[in-house]
């Protein structure tokens, strides 16, 4: 497995944990890392990853509930919305993966984590973001949903 799919897994499986527990993220990262065994540079993209989705969860959910409104964001699986959340901070603030690729390694996530439907599933909201491409940028750019990621 290519070393930023590593981290992406690593980040899921943190993200996962915290949501469905009371344990701290930063906890539940070392953990993993630690269990791991993860490279240095794994483990600095999954980091970018666990932090950049926490910090952008609020307007990823808010997304994922405007492109998607019949599958209410509190009632989708875990693994489905954590993978979205992780998706949509990477097409719109890391940036630096082309969004077809995004979009692949969510799908391929999906496969692994998921249940049969997953992956469909999360093609489907993502495609439906990027088909509406104008009105997701209007989306993102609106005051309320406005999270650029200060470093």
């Amino acid at each position: 497995m290519k070393s930023r799919s590593t981290a992406r897994v690593t980040a899921l499986q943190v993200l996962y944990e915290v949501d469905c527990s009371t344990h701290g993220v930063w906890q539940a990262f070392a953990d993993r890392v630690h269990a791991e065994r993860l490279p240095k540079d794994v483990a600095d993209f999954a980091r970018d990853v666990v932090r950049g989705t926490t910090e952008v969860q609020e307007m990823a959910d808010k997304a994922i509930q405007h492109f998607a409104p019949e599958y209410p964001v509190d009632q989708m699986a875990v693994v489905d919305r954590n993978i979205l959340r992780m998706s949509i901070w990477e097409i719109t603030q890391y940036q630096d993966t082309p969004v077809k690729v995004v979009i692949n390694e969510a799908v391929e996530l999906a496969k692994t984590f998921g249940s049969d439907t997953a992956p469909s599933f999360i093609n489907g909201v993502l495609g439906a973001m990027l088909q509406k491409e104008a009105e997701f940028k209007a989306f993102l750019n609106a005051p309320e949903n406005n999270t650029t990621v200060a470093e």
